[in-house]
């Protein structure tokens, strides 16, 4: 289960052009704000990274809008986040063990990221409607392969109620609003 204390989320790559290609991207997009929204009722840390954003571009307004203030995009050339040391070193500063994972693309990015985390020994929680790829038959291979490997899949709502755990949170009314 899900713990507060325990959780950070990584939202991967939701740049440019390439964001704008994927499958159901308005899905996407609502998605990631609402479980961006949520992870901030709970006061989650939250870390976002771009791959070579001076090719793909930045992440997207409403992503970037998002965003808890002062949450910065660490720049990325590795395909796994694990791969940039920044990454590494801003997770290991937050002391979490469980990460939500969210974002493009879901075979490449999102997949290398997790396998890596889960040979680090995080436990890894694919938010699975807030993860896409250009084509849907990439998007649910990587899924199928990220939980073969161990990661647990979820969703927003899911994940968020996870957190909350019961109706009588002083956060239920917030996290409600978010989902509906």
């Amino acid at each position: 289960m899900l713990e507060c204390k325990n959780t950070v989320l990584v939202v991967i790559d939701v740049q440019g052009s390439l964001a704008q290609a994927m499958f159901e991207k308005e899905l996407l997009f609502d998605n990631l704000v609402r479980l961006i929204a949520g992870v901030k009722v709970f006061a989650i840390p939250i870390i976002l990274t771009e791959q070579n954003p001076s090719k793909l571009g930045k992440t997207l307004p409403q992503i970037s809008q998002a965003m808890p203030e002062g949450v910065e995009p660490i720049a990325k050339m590795s395909f796994s986040c694990c791969g940039t040391r920044a990454f590494n070193d801003a997770l290991a500063d937050l002391k979490r063990t469980d990460v939500l994972l969210a974002g493009i693309e879901a075979h490449i990015c999102v997949y290398q990221t997790a396998v890596d985390l889960l040979h680090q020994g995080f436990k890894v929680h694919i938010v699975t409607d807030a993860v896409s790829s250009r084509f849907l038959r990439n998007r649910d291979l990587a899924l199928m392969k990220m939980h073969d490997c161990g990661a647990a899949l979820t969703s927003v709502e899911m994940a968020l109620f996870e957190l909350l755990k019961t109706a009588d949170s002083p956060q239920f009314k917030k996290i409600a609003g978010i989902v509906k």
